[in-house]
């Protein structure tokens, strides 16, 4: 097969310097995606009419879609999946890359498997100043189930590595800007669905996972993000509050680690 019955949605923030490279990386899959959805979130400066060029470069394969207004990833992910009209939705952060295997390694496994509604993968660091897209031999070591218990304490992948089940009644968070992704996928977890992990790593991230631009440059809000997550699952029933109170406790001891981490790195 060419082609894959995959929408791509990436959301898209004032991220003239990097939309580029990061459509390279869709349209350089050697099995491409059905669909590609740009999301504009009101950027305000300019970002829209560089993706509208980007589309007439690449066909009508390349869909722009402008909200009224800022609204935050989750939104502008969500609006692109509402429009969808591939069986599985794949997510893409726009200052990130995915190496060229990406859809055709990701996207036969789900294909292969569809009792797995969503899977991630492993990521590569790369220097914030890489230009171009992403390149290395890939190693596809094994396929790792996740749970619900393992999700709460430990995060298994990042979004621009997720492939889904467009079927899934579930979207994130609308209006939640920090760790809204992971309130998805622990929901989509908590519903009954099988996610997994496959040991590979299939995308490009230009940046630290902490401590550096964008929204993980807050690592307050992210911290505040996480625990607000889990008042919601407890305020759910999902989980008893001396548990809850354990899970409090470990993600600041985690928070102070990357504090610790991070001012170790700025002297250096």
């Amino acid at each position: 097969m060419n082609t894959a019955a995959v929408t791509v949605v990436v959301p898209c923030y004032r991220c003239a310097a990097t939309i580029a490279r990061a459509l390279e990386s869709v349209a350089s899959q050697t099995m491409q995606p059905a669909e590609l959805v740009l999301v504009d979130d009101a950027s305000g400066d300019g970002t829209v009419e560089i993706l509208h060029s980007l589309q007439r470069q690449y066909g009508d394969w390349v869909k722009v879609v402008e909200l009224p207004d800022n609204r935050g990833a989750a939104s502008a992910r969500n609006a692109g999946w509402n429009i969808a009209t591939q069986p599985y939705v794949a997510f893409l952060d726009a200052d990130d890359a995915w190496h060229p295997q990406k859809i055709e390694v990701q996207y036969a496994y789900m294909h292969a498997h569809p009792e797995v509604a969503l899977s991630g993968h492993a990521c590569r660091q790369l220097p914030q100043e890489s230009g171009s897209a992403p390149q290395w031999i890939i190693y596809f070591q094994r396929v790792r189930p996740i749970t619900w218990g393992s999700l709460l304490v430990r995060h298994a992948f990042v979004t621009p590595s997720v492939m889904l089940k467009r079927e899934i009644p579930l979207r994130f968070a609308e209006g939640v800007r920090y760790m809204e992704d992971h309130r998805l996928w622990l929901a989509i977890l908590d519903a009954g669905f099988a996610t997994v992990k496959l040991e590979v790593e299939l995308v490009a991230i230009y940046k630290p996972g902490y401590g550096a631009a964008g929204l993980s440059a807050d690592m307050w809000l992210m911290e505040k993000g996480e625990l607000a997550n889990y008042r919601y699952f407890s305020g759910q029933g999902k989980i008893p509050l001396p548990y809850l109170m354990f899970l409090y406790c470990y993600s600041l001891v985690k928070y102070m680690r990357r504090l610790f981490v991070v001012r170790l790195l700025r002297r250096a």
